[in-house]
């Protein structure tokens, strides 16, 4: 098999790189979901960048592993207030194996460095995943 030559072949290597790692940390629901309402001609661009350069290109990376990143991610979330992918990346780093009282030292650390707001937004919405994903069964280390 060749190696990809055009962008778009690129781009689809990454596309395919990064959807079950996507599906890995995210979930099936959730990928399907966001597929389902990123369907229109408009929306579909983001989905198939988000899964290329994001999933593919960046997750895929050695030197860091999934639940370090998810650590990262919640940090950066969190600190820039970005309440919507915080929940989603809430789920996602307890399915990579964050505990609770790893996400909540994360949003203290965020309190000091960033405003009391930011921390407390992040708390809210962070409590109210792990509440929802206790209430649906998963097991969520303390």
């Amino acid at each position: 098999m060749s190696a990809p030559s055009t962008r778009e072949e690129l781009q689809k290597a990454l596309y395919n790189v990064g959807m079950p790692i996507r599906r890995e940390v995210l979930s099936n629901a959730y990928v399907d979901n966001a597929l389902k309402n990123g369907s229109t001609e408009f929306a579909c661009a983001m989905q198939e960048f988000t899964t290329a350069f994001c999933w593919g290109a960046v997750w895929d990376r050695p030197g860091l592993d999934r639940k370090q990143r998810s650590l990262i991610n919640l940090s950066m979330l969190a600190a820039t207030g970005k309440i919507h992918e915080l929940a989603v990346h809430t789920r996602g780093a307890v399915n990579n194996g964050v505990s609770a009282t790893e996400i909540r030292e994360i949003l203290v650390q965020v309190c000091i460095y960033m405003g009391v707001p930011a921390g407390m937004e992040a708390f809210k919405a962070a409590e109210k995943v792990l509440i929802d994903m206790a209430a649906e069964g998963v097991a969520i280390k303390p």
